[in-house]
């Protein structure tokens, strides 16, 4: 039933700010001035990491991947956005709705898995610094960076198709894009077991990572506390914390996206959480690690000085 009476839907309207529409033209610049600074911001860090030897270790392989994911995520729902609160059409395509819900999902699934990646590279970074290029070969980083990608993948494509499977009675969707509790509110008849199914997946793909990420961090911190260097304490710290800022804001709107019952939190904040995760944490990172980072913005000084001397 679920798939013969969604596949007669020949589009959905995303409501996002509708009913307040002399809103809509300072959402349109507010979000499209953050995708073109994270597509300044995350663009400058991956070539920044490709051009600049001495970034060529461990630790910006991942930002790199970090950085193409964000790209990747923002760009799966923020052209669409932009399109809806340009002019009177708020129309997605079934196809387009779909393909937003399946590719979001995924990049969101891989991120979270990424950010568990990048503390373990942190890991060992910092408790065992001597064995730290050897245990991190350019293989292992390889295997670490295909981790994410694919598990997140994986779990797109059995959670997006499992939500597929409900009856969807309305067309109308109360939020910026298409994403799994969104389209669960679309459905009639019984939608427990894939709210459920829901809850505990994302309970899976946030409470693990982060529990074992914050356990990581207890072991940073205590080896961190035992160097002699209080510069070489400032450094760690320093790298330490960014990595841990971004963790924190993707976790913590995760989390209350899609964890928190709908009935304890408004529509309109679980739609501005949404808008938080998909269009201000991948502008905030690049920032996050640039700003934080010595060797970052020594490579950023430098590539800009070199484009100076060639004009």
């Amino acid at each position: 039933m679920g798939g013969d009476n969604n596949s007669s839907f020949k589009g959905f309207i995303l409501m996002g700010i509708s009913d307040n529409p002399q809103l809509e033209m300072i959402f349109f610049v507010v979000i499209l001035f953050s995708y073109l600074l994270t597509l300044v911001g995350n663009l400058t860090i991956i070539l920044i990491s490709r051009l600049d030897a001495r970034l060529h270790i461990p630790m910006y392989f991942f930002l790199s991947n970090l950085s193409t994911l964000d790209l990747a995520f923002i760009t799966s729902s923020v052209p669409q956005m932009l399109l809806n609160l340009w002019g009177p059409n708020k129309t997605i395509s079934y196809g387009g709705c779909i393909t937003q819900l399946y590719v979001f999902l995924w990049l969101g699934s891989t991120e979270a898995i990424l950010l568990l990646v990048m503390a373990f590279d942190r890991y060992v970074a910092v408790c065992r610094p001597l064995h730290y290029m050897i245990i991190m070969s350019p293989r292992l980083c390889w295997q670490l960076a295909a981790i994410p990608w694919l598990g997140g993948l994986g779990n797109s494509l059995i959670q997006s198709t499992f939500t597929l499977q409900l009856p969807l009675c309305e067309q109308v969707v109360d939020n910026f894009l298409c994403e799994v509790p969104a389209l669960i509110k679309l459905a009639c008849g019984d939608r427990s077991l894939h709210e459920a199914v829901l809850n505990g997946v994302c309970a899976f793909f946030t409470a693990v990572p982060l529990s074992i990420i914050l356990i990581s961090y207890g072991h940073i911190a205590r080896a961190v506390l035992k160097i002699q260097s209080a510069e070489g304490r400032r450094k760690a710290f320093n790298t330490c914390g960014s990595h841990l800022i971004v963790v924190f804001l993707f976790y913590g709107s995760a989390i209350y996206a899609y964890l928190v019952p709908a009935k304890s939190s408004s529509q309109d904040q679980g739609k501005f959480i949404s808008l938080f995760y998909s269009v201000v944490t991948p502008m905030v990172n690049p920032l996050i690690y640039t700003l934080r980072n010595k060797e970052v913005k020594r490579a950023l000084r430098k590539l800009l000085v070199k484009g100076r001397e060639e004009q």
